[in-house]
């Protein structure tokens, strides 16, 4: 239970003004179609964070048990740090002739690719070692962030404040990877 509420709430809190959020914005002012949009952005996240928490848990396989704390907790603190850097879409998304729910999985997935929250996905997959319990918790954030985004559109994006939420959401990271650090000196000594 812990790696699916810790996963669900650092991915919910990273991806405000994420550059998948912003996506959102643009798919749903672009598209006008939410239902198509939101399924898309759930199976892209499903593919995507089940990759990334594949790779997490065989990298975790990789490290020394006594390292893997270190590693993760400095990981953490680095998410945090990146986080207050605000992202931005580098291109508007192309209209697949398929539809909306196609350009959704593909511009999204591939929007996720090296994103942080697919990043962290990887280090909390590692550190919790549950993969279903972390990918479930990641996408549960992410569609926590999104949906949002997509039904309520770019009107909601004005009245957030997204900087006090970038704060808050590299806090999280932060403490989130001095609790692990912590641990990790607990047990060594």
């Amino acid at each position: 239970m812990e790696a699916f509420l810790t996963s669900a709430a650092l991915v919910a809190l990273a991806e405000i003004g994420d550059k998948t959020q912003l996506l959102s914005f643009v798919l749903a002012a672009r598209l006008r179609k939410p239902w198509p949009i939101i399924a898309g952005i759930f199976v892209a996240t499903i593919a995507n964070h089940l990759f990334a928490g594949s790779v997490g848990v065989w990298l975790a396989s990789l490290v020394d048990p006594r390292w893997l704390p270190w590693i993760t907790g400095l990981v953490f603190i680095a998410f945090g740090l990146w986080t207050l850097h605000p992202d931005s879409l580098d291109d508007d998304p192309k209209l697949h002739r398929a539809g909306a729910f196609v350009t959704t999985v593909i511009a999204f997935f591939i929007a996720e690719m090296g994103d942080k929250t697919q990043l962290a996905t990887v280090a909390l997959a590692a550190r919790f070692d549950a993969l279903f319990a972390v990918v479930i918790g990641t996408t549960i954030g992410m569609m926590l962030a999104n949906v949002p985004a997509v039904i309520v559109g770019e009107k909601l994006a004005q009245k957030l404040p997204l900087t006090a939420i970038r704060w808050i959401a590299a806090g999280v990271f932060i403490a989130t990877g001095g609790a692990t650090l912590l641990g990790a000196a607990g047990s060594a000594g």
